[in-house]
């Protein structure tokens, strides 16, 4: 099996000038971190995807939990262009949950790829 790591950056501005509207925003950032998306700086934020199938997958969840109001853009990029991200200001988040590294291949079938 191959796999081919890419990152899912999700950028949102969403409202929250009314009750109802930080009701919203709490609810979608609540999603995003239980999807395992990662923030990058405020409404910034990725998720590391093994495929295509799973950017799909995660397509479809976002599209189901989509709040209705605001901006939401995403843009998917190979894990190699994302590591090629430059900082001019801050330090790179170096952490093992913002690597692949984190991933864990469970059964006898995967003989690792690099």
């Amino acid at each position: 099996m191959s796999y081919r790591y890419m990152r899912m950056i999700l950028m949102f501005d969403m409202p929250t000038d009314t009750a109802d509207e930080r009701k919203a925003y709490r609810k979608f950032r609540k999603f995003l971190l239980s999807e395992g998306f990662l923030m990058h700086q405020f409404s910034v934020y990725s998720k590391l995807l093994l495929n295509g199938t799973a950017n799909q997958a995660m397509l479809g969840r976002l599209r189901e939990n989509n709040p209705q109001k605001g901006h939401i853009t995403l843009l998917t990029v190979t894990e190699k262009q994302f590591a090629r991200m430059i900082y001019l200001h801050g330090e790179k988040d170096t952490s093992i949950a913002n690597t692949e590294d984190r991933i864990v291949f469970l059964g006898e079938d995967y003989h690792g790829e690099d």
